[in-house]
């Protein structure tokens, strides 16, 4: 049986995809202060190709090893057997589709936190899958399947490590360049000058308004005499 350790803690994988989805949201508010950055350093190209190449000589021996596979001969029901196909395949769409498109895409910008992250996390997806089609082949399969299939795993697991780290050290470069972007934009707030303040003007000189003269009630009308009746002619 394969068993496989892990060599992040459970604390490092729960703060790699949070910093970097942070970030993810965070950069794209920083280009609309500062200018397009400086080229990728050199340096930082190299350490990224030292892990992608043996990345894809991996994922071409994964290809071929899994090809040789004769799952239909294992020493298992029928159930796992369909199992175990499907996985497979799973794995190999993997390797020749979605793995290089995110090679290219990472290649492209060597220092894009999304694209790294987005590297990382299908590493870690098809390590799962590829240790339990490994696993079940060392149980039911032949010898020489289970030492291919453990070869190549290491190796994706090597890559995976390796990612893991550059992505942690990468954050930790994006975070500190954030910091000192809001440094900066602290500082040019409080250099900038105060708007000018509205000027009240007060004349004395000028002439007073006469107070308005009060209206007297007039006294209302007395109301008319009610008229007197005619007496009756004799």
């Amino acid at each position: 049986m394969l068993k496989q350790k892990r060599q992040f803690h459970t604390m490092n994988n729960l703060r790699l995809p949070t910093l970097a989805c942070w970030f993810c949201f965070a950069l794209p508010l920083s280009a609309q202060v500062t200018p397009a950055g400086p080229p990728v350093p050199y340096a930082s190209v190299s350490q990224l190709n030292t892990i992608l190449g043996p990345l894809q000589q991996a994922s071409e021996a994964t290809q071929a090893d899994l090809g040789k596979l004769r799952i239909e001969k294992w020493k298992v029901d029928s159930g796992s057997k369909k199992q175990a196909l499907a996985n497979v395949e799973s794995i190999k769409r993997n390797l020749q589709s979605a793995l290089p498109e995110i090679i290219t895409q990472l290649q492209n910008s060597p220092e894009d936190l999304k694209a790294t992250f987005k590297l990382y996390r299908n590493l870690d997806a098809l390590y799962d899958v590829f240790g339990s089609v490994a696993e079940s082949a060392g149980a039911f399969g032949s010898k020489d399947e289970f030492q291919s299939l453990s070869n190549d795993l290491n190796a994706i697991e090597r890559s995976r490590r390796s990612l893991g780290e550059r992505l942690e050290n990468l954050t930790a470069s994006k975070e500190a360049e954030l910091a000192q972007l809001r440094t900066q934009v602290r500082t040019l707030q409080a250099n900038a000058a105060p708007p000018t303040p509205k000027k009240i003007v007060v004349d004395d000189n000028e002439p007073k308004k006469p107070a308005p003269k009060k209206k007297v009630p007039k006294p209302p009308k007395p109301a008319p005499a009610p008229a007197q009746p005619t007496p009756p002619q004799q």
